[in-house]
């Protein structure tokens, strides 16, 4: 077999774990390689320098496996991780990452912004959330409001097996889903319970077809 480069042996990898675990790669100093997933994405951009929160920094600084959860003030969401440093001839080189998203905090409701207030509104009485106009629109079974959490911070925060995100723009309430149809290019189109229409995007029809079981 021909000699495989690093990258390529970390894609590899990565394919392996792409639906739920982000993958990170450092020297002492910095990132030198980052695969996000569809769950999770800590923004990590090759050549960003180690913070002293993270997981990684932790982990050389030990020179032991650190496995633990980081809040959201040190990439802006919430996540479980593992770092594992490694070494060559003796000499500490690097660590590769595992990152995981956060589990659900265990709220059954989202508290939602109208023009008069607030509505606690229970999970089963959401319908979808869009992020639109930089805002996070919610649309329930009685009412539409908005809130100020991204659709990203949602996705760590609502519960797996109601909550599915179906397209950058969009997390949809599985309970809520009327009838899934096919359209182009191995895309499918959702009917939701309110007669609207919601598209799963190319990105995330594998993801979606997986968790739903079909």
């Amino acid at each position: 077999m021909k000699d495989l480069s690093i990258v390529a042996l970390l894609n590899v990898i990565g394919e392996l774990f792409s639906d739920e675990v982000s993958i990170a790669v450092t020297d002492t100093e910095k990132y030198i390689y980052y695969r996000p997933s569809k769950r999770i994405d800590l923004k990590i951009l090759p050549g960003d320098l180690l913070k002293e929160e993270t997981l990684a920094y932790k982990a050389l600084q030990s020179r032991q496996k650190v496995s633990e959860f980081i809040n959201r003030e040190v990439f802006g969401v919430p996540y479980h991780g593992m770092a594992v440093p490694f070494l060559h001839k003796g000499e500490l080189e690097g660590c590769v990452l595992a990152i995981y998203p956060a589990f659900t905090e265990g709220k059954s409701v989202i508290t939602i912004k109208t023009q008069d207030g607030w509505i606690p509104t229970p999970f089963s009485d959401v319908i979808y959330l869009e992020a639109k106009d930089r805002k996070t629109h919610i649309v329930t079974t009685s009412f539409k409001g908005n809130h100020t959490n991204s659709l990203q911070e949602f996705e760590y925060r609502l519960p797996r097996e109601m909550f599915i995100r179906c397209h950058r723009s969009f997390i949809v309430n599985v309970h809520q889903i009327k009838e899934i149809f096919p359209d182009t290019h191995s895309t499918f189109v959702l009917a939701m319970s309110n007669g609207e229409k919601i598209s799963v995007s190319q990105s995330y029809a594998s993801y979606f077809r997986k968790l739903l079981g079909f």
